[in-house]
């Protein structure tokens, strides 16, 4: 019997519900349509006291322990922060550094998906000048194409083709890994059906778009 693929979704929003965790969960849907994988989310708002107990004890609590073991066992990671002060959130940076600090080689040779959230278009080097060196870093593989989403992008064209693309290249590098290992990875994400979706797995849920967007906070 295949083994299915582990995609792991870290979101660094905080407001609920969030634009962040909505381009995460679009982004999660359709890389685990392609790489036949179990999705789920690590939500950084709710491990932000034991990521500052962390750094001051040197010791994760339960919650965090979980967080960066399922980062760490992941077959692929989709990671997503709001843009604050041209650059991620300081609970996104925090989370990445406490998981690095555990174990420096955490992320090496994982896939991941970068993506990010704001108010303007004008932050969208974020991805480049930020995103894409820290994970270059701590020696991820991130895939070529990275998707940020400005609140003009929401129902807008283009934001739908970037996150499948962007998807379509991380269920590639993911089934690479699986290939690689000797174990058959998922269905291509061209023959998978329209209806697809991941399986539920630590609290993931797929709440359909429009209903996510119109809870949305101005």
């Amino acid at each position: 019997m295949k083994r299915r693929t582990k995609l792991v979704v870290v979101s660094a929003g905080l407001s609920v519900p969030s634009s962040t965790r909505l381009l995460a969960d679009r982004l999660a849907v359709a890389t685990a349509r392609g790489a036949d994988a179990d999705v789920q989310v690590v939500e950084l708002r709710d491990l932000a006291v034991e990521i500052a107990h962390n750094f001051t004890n040197g010791f994760p609590g339960p919650a965090l322990a979980s967080a960066i073991e399922a980062v760490t066992a992941a077959d692929g990671l989709v990671v997503v922060t709001p843009v604050f002060s041209a650059s991620y959130s300081g609970l996104f940076k925090s989370f990445f550094d406490v998981l690095s600090v555990s174990d420096q080689d955490a992320l090496a040779g994982k896939p991941v998906l970068i993506a990010a959230t704001g108010g303007s278009a004008r932050h969208s080097l974020v991805l480049e000048h930020a995103l894409r060196p820290l994970f270059s870093y701590l020696r991820a593989v991130v895939v070529p194409t990275a998707v940020y989403a400005a609140s003009e992008d929401w129902g807008a064209e283009g934001l739908a083709a970037r996150v499948e693309r962007a998807a379509g290249e991380l269920a590639g590098l993911m089934a690479g890994a699986a290939f690689v290992r000797g174990e058959a990875a998922g269905p291509a994400a061209a023959s998978a059906g329209p209806s697809a979706a991941p399986a539920a797995s630590g609290g993931f849920e797929v709440v359909p778009f429009a209903q996510q967007l119109a809870a949305l906070r101005p």
